[in-house]
């Protein structure tokens, strides 16, 4: 089958506009289902081409098997207010708008090229848009672009994080021998920079991490054994700071600090206010530390205002800015599409050291403030992510997204409450023993497991299989657990709570029913 222009493209693309305006149409419907049914999964995987074909089937053909086999077999997790799996957002609808002529245009946002295409500079106003967002001034962040999510920007993190102690160690090592040189780890590699500088291991010295801070590490090569837990408790957040300067002390050694602002399983931080973070900024300044956040969905907190009411929250978020370097995704509360992360470092300078393309003029962009995003992150090849950021924070503004936020953690804290106060339920964790604990430290997400230590096993099954709601399974203390995580834009408290409420009733009468027959 030959490629095929108008009017064949057109009539295909109308009927694919046509189902998205459907689908879209429904999505506020309290029974529709968010996971497909099994009948549907096996049809589509049934319908699926097994083998490349000789002709091609068409246009006409492929569209119709793409919407009538392959879309009824998503999931709705963007679409649903009720998809309360890991910390997944949703679409708003100007991001929506925006993402059809991100594949319309189809940029590569790669070298700024001003006189080509207008796309490098939107993708840098986003950026300072989303800066101004979570109250950051932007000219102190040069180092600042779009990744395809945190796990990404981590990298960039622990890789400019990497850059700069082992460089420091090299400066520092010329001035105590009166020698002098210019090595980088960009120029040298890893174990030959590490080398000149007398470093036998490289350390990342944090409370809490997130399993792809340790992916990271792997991929830049300091390892997934690097990590120093440097917290008060053993499964507790807050930094023992005696422990961290005895860490940072050892000889030979070089680290990087990091901040989890928002743990996985319970949304809570590391720090607490601004001088929690300065005393952190002090000890690595003292030893020639870097200074990391991994804050994929903590840094929105600082979209609040420090009210009574979100007072805790907030605190969690202030002080970032002492930081060298934050990751954060933009597809968890800003609610752009998958995939879409952003990085943002006070130090452009290290992030050219790593990431520059070298003797490739071809790739040159001339004299700019605004940097080709190919020179500071890893691709070369970049789609154009800052369109839907932009189209959503120019829709809503900074109003728009503290209304979500707060509507996102009131949810979250009616159904902590709930949760709290039923009988069959254990709210975690235990700290978190009434209702002014419960209002004051709640954020996003709820945490918890049935009584009956049985049901545990297949609570989240029964919960999901409802259709009425999606939630994450988890460990807590070494068994199992329950997660409810709020992070869509469509999620209104009073009337998603009572979705909840029905649905945990129905799982009880079924797990009571099911435990009851002879």
């Amino acid at each position: 089958m030959e490629f095929s222009g108008p009017p064949s493209d057109v009539a295909c693309l109308v009927k694919t506009h046509q189902h998205v305006l459907d689908t879209i149409s429904i999505r506020s419907e309290l029974e529709q289902r968010i996971l497909p049914d099994a009948s549907a999964l096996q049809k589509a995987d049934r319908s699926l081409i097994s083998s490349l074909p000789e002709q091609g089937y068409g246009i006409e053909k492929t569209t119709s098997h793409i919407l009538d086999d392959i879309a009824p077999a998503l999931s709705h997790q963007a679409l649903s207010p009720r998809y309360y799996g890991f910390v997944t957002g949703g679409i708003t609808p100007a991001a929506r708008i925006a993402e059809n002529v991100v594949s319309l245009y189809d940029q590569n946002v790669c070298v700024h090229l001003p006189e080509a295409s207008v796309a490098t500079t939107v993708e840098d106003r986003a950026l300072v848009l989303l800066l101004e967002l979570l109250d950051f001034n932007y000219t102190d962040w040069p180092g600042r672009t779009f990744t395809t999510g945190a796990t990404a920007s981590n990298i960039l993190g622990l890789a400019c994080g990497r850059e700069y102690v082992v460089d420091e160690a090299i400066r520092n090592r010329r001035r105590s021998t009166a020698s002098h040189g210019t090595e980088t780890v960009g120029e040298l590699g890893l174990l030959a920079a590490c080398q000149v500088a007398c470093i036998t291991r490289i350390q990342v010295l944090t409370s809490l991490p997130h399993s792809s801070l340790k992916k990271a590490s792997s991929v830049v090569g300091l390892g997934r054994d690097c990590f120093q837990r440097v917290s008060k408790t053993e499964n507790g957040l807050d930094f023992d700071l005696d422990l961290l300067e005895h860490h940072l002390k050892r000889s030979g050694t070089a680290s990087i600090v990091v901040i989890s602002c928002a743990e996985v399983n319970t949304g809570r931080f590391a720090t607490h206010s601004v001088e929690d973070v300065r005393a952190l900024r002090s000890l690595c300044d003292k030893y020639g530390a870097w200074l990391h956040v991994d804050a994929a969905f903590g840094l929105f907190a600082r979209v609040l205002e420090p009210s009574e009411e979100f007072k805790y929250v907030h605190g969690g978020a202030e002080g970032l800015e002492l930081a060298d370097s934050i990751a954060g995704d933009a597809h968890k509360l800003l609610n752009v599409p998958y995939d879409c992360g952003f990085f943002f470092s006070r130090h452009v300078d290290l992030a050219q050291q790593v990431f520059q393309n070298p003797n490739a003029s071809y790739l040159q962009s001339g004299n700019s403030k605004i940097q080709s995003p190919l020179n500071i992150g890893l691709e070369n090849s970049r789609r154009f992510r800052a369109l839907p950021v932009y189209g959503t924070l120019v829709s809503y503004g900074r109003l728009g997204y503290r209304d979500m936020l707060q509507r996102l953690i009131r949810f979250a804290r009616l159904v902590a409450w709930h949760l709290f106060e039923h009988p069959d339920f254990d709210l975690l964790p235990q700290d978190l023993n009434d209702k002014l604990s419960i209002d004051e430290r709640t954020y996003i997400i709820v945490l918890f497991r049935a009584k009956e230590d049985a049901l545990n096993y297949t609570l989240v099954s029964r919960l999901n299989s409802s259709s009425r709601l999606y939630v994450s399974g988890t460990t807590w203390e070494g068994r199992p657990a329950c997660r409810i995580a709020a992070a869509n834009w469509q999620v209104y408290p009073e009337r998603d709570l009572a979705i909840v409420q029905s649905t945990i009733v129905g799982v009880l009468d079924n797990w009571r029913g099911v435990r009851s027959e002879p």
